[in-house]
């Protein structure tokens, strides 16, 4: 009597599993950079085009153009929805991707480091052929994120702005880069947003799997043309209130 093996039992938890490992996996967690990646450079797109509408001036009524974008987005969805509340989930939603990108790049950090621990004459070499901005990539994040901090202390909740008052996005601005200090503090973290901008926008495709060498100069040119766009249009706040243009 010969006896048959019967096929394993497949449970309803396996595609999680799977789902799982591949988002734990090193190329789960490159498309999770890419991804949260794509998100935060259109958002970082949009908040330029509503911080450059302070040289917009004010309407008939008076109105400063940028107070009255802030008072449409807090009023996003109309009378379908209470005031701020799709604002608020958007904000989670880009908090939310925000982390995610943080967390994949530290533990592709670490498992970098990990691997390379064993090849350190090849690591060296490939870090000298980096470009300047692959090479500051990490420490360029770190800015960025403490800088962050500062900027919803200084412009959104006001804590770092003692002339500081709710709905005034124009009188915040000028209050707030009118100082020395707190101007050169926000250029130097564009400089530091725009390399990372560049370094990401032209990297994301390879780490969705999509880099065909033949479009490395228009994807070159994608990154340095959004990057510089994104330098100059926010170098252009601070050095025009610090010069009273605006």
């Amino acid at each position: 009597m010969t006896s048959t093996k019967r096929p394993p039992v497949q449970t309803r938890s396996g595609w999680r599993d799977w789902l799982g490992g591949f988002f734990t996996s090193s190329i789960g967690l490159k498309w999770i950079m890419a991804i949260t990646g794509i998100g935060l450079l259109g958002y970082v797109a949009a908040h330029l085009f509503g911080n450059l509408k302070i040289f917009t001036g004010t309407d008939a009524a008076g109105e400063y153009y940028i107070d009255l974008y802030s008072e449409a987005l807090w009023h996003l969805g109309g009378h379908l929805l209470p005031g701020g509340f799709l604002l608020t989930v958007l904000r989670i939603g880009l908090a939310a991707a925000f982390i995610l990108h943080i967390w994949s790049a530290a533990v592709l950090t670490k498992r970098n480091r990990v691997a390379m621990g064993s090849t350190r004459y090849q690591a060296s070499r490939n870090w000298a052929a980096s470009n300047y901005a692959s090479r500051t990539m990490r420490f360029g994040g770190i800015i960025i994120l403490l800088f962050l901090l500062y900027h919803l202390a200084d412009l959104t909740l006001g804590w770092a702005n003692p002339d500081f008052h709710h709905g005034d996005v124009f009188d915040n601005m000028i209050a707030s880069l009118s100082r020395w200090p707190v101007a050169v503090l926000y250029m130097v973290a564009n400089v530091a947003l725009a390399f990372h901008i560049y370094h990401g926008s032209w990297s994301l495709f390879q780490s969705l799997g999509s880099a065909n060498p033949k479009y490395n100069s228009l994807r070159r040119g994608f990154a340095t043309v959004f990057a510089a766009v994104i330098l100059v249009g926010n170098l252009s706040i601070p050095i025009a209130i610090l010069a009273g243009w605006v």
